[in-house]
């Protein structure tokens, strides 16, 4: 059996809040395959956004194992989890994050330069993924010149340049109109085929959440899908 992009095994997270200890996950189980996409949905608050860090190693759980490409996160050090982070996942959040002082080409190029790729190597590799999210002419643009919609093609361009087999979305278009925030669907949608990379959203969108392949509800601490 081929193994999974992403998994947890009864991942658990909680947090103190002065003697009372909180539980925001109590056990959740998760199998992301190759290429499938993904809509995580759930009311404000029920830990979404916690799980997707977790997910991305960006958080440690209270309990349980998250397995990338079959690596445990927990038994790697914080270098090694940087370093499995930058060649396997990619990430982009209703705030794009990008670096204001640097264009669109070298945002995009930042996480090869990252992983040592010589500069003019990366700038193309950058200068590809632009054109594929229809951004060639505007590479040279810094983030203030370009529009909403762009500047989050220019975060999703930068989260796929290392052809990672998952990218972790965070609500990718709630800062979007809904003209933009349709164009940006079809966008992941071309992308999912052309690269065969798994997507997991976490999304109040219905229309992005009915354009993934499943979908699952985190209620109470758990996932349970949803037709």
């Amino acid at each position: 059996m081929q193994t999974a992009v992403i998994a947890c095994i009864d991942l658990r997270r909680s947090y103190q809040q002065g003697t009372e200890e909180i539980a925001v996950l109590r056990g959740v189980q998760l199998e992301v395959a190759r290429g499938e996409r993904l809509a995580i949905v759930g009311a404000s608050g029920s830990g979404k956004s916690t799980l997707l860090n977790m997910l991305g190693g960006l958080d440690l759980p209270s309990g349980g194992r998250v397995l990338i490409q079959g690596q445990d996160i927990n038994q790697l050090s914080e270098r090694e989890r940087c370093t499995l982070r930058n060649r396997q996942l990619g990430f982009v959040y209703q705030f794009h994050h990008l670096l204001r002082e640097f264009s669109a080409e070298e945002n995009v190029a930042m996480p090869l330069l990252i992983a040592g790729q010589e500069r003019r190597a990366a700038q193309a590799e950058a200068g590809r993924l632009l054109d594929a999210v229809g951004l060639a002419s505007r590479r040279r643009h810094r983030p203030s010149a370009l529009s909403g919609g762009e500047r989050q093609r220019v975060a999703i361009a930068r989260a796929l340049v290392m052809r990672p087999a998952c990218v972790l979305l965070d609500e990718p278009t709630g800062n979007l109109d809904r003209q933009t925030a349709e164009s940006i669907h079809s966008l992941m949608d071309q992308l999912n085929r052309e690269f065969a990379t798994s997507f997991v959203v976490v999304t109040h969108d219905p229309a992005l959440a009915a354009r993934m392949d499943r979908r699952l509800l985190l209620q109470d601490g758990l996932l349970q899908a949803q037709p």
